[in-house]
């Protein structure tokens, strides 16, 4: 007995003098390493959140390990609070989540890839949008896309707004039809600013069938894109019967005009 309460004692000596040698921060991060292998998951998720609130890369790179944690709410939070990396870390680390069982986990990374604003997780987001069998994650990706502003991104973008323009894109799902990812499409490619974008802003902004609010933000983003070819369906849409629409359009022309006046 008397042998072991000298080791115990030799141990907690050992790590109270390890301790003083660290910074706060330091410190503050090994006790947040320990709560992760904790058996308790609301306990490992609020480890992940204060590792996140730190904001530095050093509490992101212990919050990797939850990456891999059994728990979809664990998983989904080390997402988050691994973005104080190098961008492209933060992205290669996440990208194989794009592809996990449940659909809460890969919606969430597709929004925490696009806090990245790697280059590198295109190709990966425009596999999800074309093809995940979820809407929610399908948004998220379009939402991610429009915030990296990667032109390769269009050629998707564009698909999924218009896929009548474009050649049959190797998707695992019929023509979409969910308003959100339309929307999300749309606002992307206003964000993305590539004339590349324009056929199939233009091509929402004319369809009848197409919901209001996609047709408004196909409007916003053709005014923020600034290609004279759009003032046509602007003009008409600027006739038309839904108020905010007609008013995003006169705005878009407005800026349109701008542009094409020497």
């Amino acid at each position: 007995m008397l042998a072991g309460a000298v080791l115990l004692s030799f141990i907690n000596l050992t790590h109270a003098q390890s301790t003083r040698n660290l910074t706060p921060a330091q410190i503050a991060i090994e006790k947040q390493q320990q709560r992760l292998s904790s058996g308790d998951e609301e306990e490992r998720r609020d480890a992940l959140m204060r590792l996140g609130a730190m904001r530095s890369e050093a509490a992101s790179r212990v919050a990797l390990s939850g990456l891999s944690d059994l728990s979809p709410i664990v998983r989904v939070t080390a997402a988050k609070a691994i973005l104080s990396l190098d961008p492209a870390q933060s992205a290669a680390a996440l990208l194989p989540l794009l592809q996990d069982k449940d659909e809460f986990v890969r919606r969430e990374v597709a929004y925490a890839l696009g806090g990245t604003r790697s280059r590198t997780a295109t190709e990966g987001l425009s596999e999800r949008l074309l093809n995940d069998k979820e809407a929610g994650v399908r948004g998220a990706a379009a939402v991610a896309l429009g915030q990296i502003g990667d032109e390769s991104a269009v050629i998707a973008l564009a698909s999924t707004l218009a896929p009548q323009l474009s050649a049959p894109a190797k998707s695992k799902r019929k023509r979409e039809e969910n308003p959100f990812v339309l929307r999300a499409a749309a606002v992307a490619l206003g964000q993305i600013k590539t004339r590349a974008g324009v056929p199939a802003l233009v091509s929402a902004v004319n369809d009848d069938k197409v919901a209001y609010d996609v047709r408004r933000e196909a409007a916003r983003s053709l005014g923020l894109i600034g290609d004279p070819s759009a003032i046509p369906a602007l003009q008409s849409a600027s006739l038309s019967g839904d108020p905010f629409l007609s008013q995003l359009a006169h705005e878009s022309l407005r800026k349109l005009k701008r542009v094409a006046t020497p």
